[in-house]
């Protein structure tokens, strides 16, 4: 059994939701739908911060209609977040969806959302299929597309020079699509291509590989627990020596650093945000998150924090006629507001085009183990898939 938690995030009086809110005009309802359990918990635990802040900070209320956020844990499993999505927009009538981390969710999410006619606003999960032939009217990434990442990432291995490189991934969309990214820009040779298991933790097997292959490189798209443990056993095991570690955002972002410490230092990965990002937008979003909740924000947190400015955007655009689908449409098509990464636009598919950075692990003025952003990889850069996509009408 999977629990609800209704959180009202209302003006400083910080009123309480009860479990019976109706929904009227002058609300908007938000399915925040994460991972919050397991190995993957705190990839959706920053979803949900990033997403809340976001809400706090516009004093509980988009263009005057106070936010009602339903926050529930999928559990990292299609059937719950199948489930789980099926009540939210058919009990709670919730007027947009968001928060999945994993593309397998989002995958078994997608019907019973796109079925209802709610927009789903994606804070990271990006498959390829919704950004091709299954594109949809109802999905919006606030994110990426899944390839994209490791598309920066083949270029930048390409470009330093690596030869003969081992690649990781789980095996579940996002890793699919993140190796097929990585090959698309990698000009050497892939000397093993490894898919584990979904939240695996042990990597004795795939370190016995690299061990027995000898490559120049590895890159892990090993998001959450999964990279925390397998760069912990690639440092013990002494590989770090002979091979170089690349990674996407993910697998360098502020919780793995946290939980790993200085063996990360020297780590490049790519992402489209970073934390020392010089804007306003991002400034204050930093600022602000670092005091709420005492840490630097992740990708993920950065991702949820601009997929509640986007819905704020599409309720004040839409002139809060949230029955008008064609007029949130549009409105989400436009993207008016001060995204944390700087400028970006929606292509025809409903995916970002925008620029990817390449970020070093380094010690920072205050001596703490984080990311740099050092310098663009990609500007405006757009998916593989969005010529397969005839987005249909709603």
């Amino acid at each position: 059994m999977h629990a609800f938690r209704r959180s009202l995030i209302a003006l400083s009086l910080g009123l309480a939701c009860a479990s019976g809110f109706a929904q009227n005009d002058a609300t908007v309802k938000v399915g925040l739908l994460s991972t919050l359990s397991g190995p993957g918990a705190g990839l959706g635990v920053d979803i949900r911060d990033g997403f809340q802040l976001a809400v706090k900070l516009s004093g509980g209320k988009f263009s005057g209609k106070t936010v009602d956020v339903i926050v529930a844990d999928d559990q990292a499993s299609p059937d719950v977040g199948r489930q789980t999505a099926d009540r939210l927009v058919k009990r709670d009538k919730v007027d947009f969806m968001t928060g999945i981390v994993f593309s397998n969710v989002m995958l078994a999410v997608g019907a019973p959302t796109f079925q209802s006619k709610t927009f789903y606003i994606s804070a990271n999960a990006g498959p390829s299929q919704y950004a091709g032939e299954q594109c949809n009217p109802f999905f919006f990434s606030a994110s990426y597309q899944n390839d994209n990442m490791h598309e920066a990432v083949g270029k930048v291995v390409t470009d330093k020079g690596f030869k003969k490189v081992a690649l990781i991934a789980p095996n579940y969309p996002a890793g699919k699509d993140a190796i097929a990214g990585f090959k698309r820009f990698f000009k050497g040779e892939v000397a093993s291509e490894t898919y584990t298991a979904l939240n695996q933790l042990d990597y004795g097997t795939e370190l016995s590989k690299l061990r027995a292959t000898k490559p120049d490189a590895v890159y892990i798209f090993l998001p959450g627990g999964m990279g925390i443990n397998f760069i912990k056993q690639f440092v013990g095991a002494g590989l770090s020596k002979d091979i170089t570690l690349f990674g996407p955002g993910f697998s360098g972002d502020e919780d793995v650093i946290k939980a790993v410490g200085e063996p990360m230092l020297g780590m490049f990965n790519t992402s489209q945000w970073g934390h020392d990002m010089d804007n306003a937008a991002n400034k204050k979003f930093v600022a602000e998150f670092e005091k709420a909740y005492g840490r630097l924000p992740t990708l993920y947190a950065a991702q949820g924090f601009d997929a509640a400015r986007l819905i704020e955007a599409a309720v004040r655009d839409s002139k809060g006629k949230l029955d008008d689908k064609a007029a949130v449409r549009k409105a989400l098509e436009a993207a008016k507001f001060d995204s944390v990464r700087g400028a970006f636009k929606f292509n025809a598919n409903h995916f970002p085009i925008q620029d990817y950075y390449l970020r070093v692990i380094t010690k920072d003025a205050k001596g703490r183990v984080t990311n740099r952003t050092l310098s663009p990889v990609f500007k405006g850069h757009a998916d593989a898939y969005a010529a397969s996509c005839k987005m249909p009408s709603l």
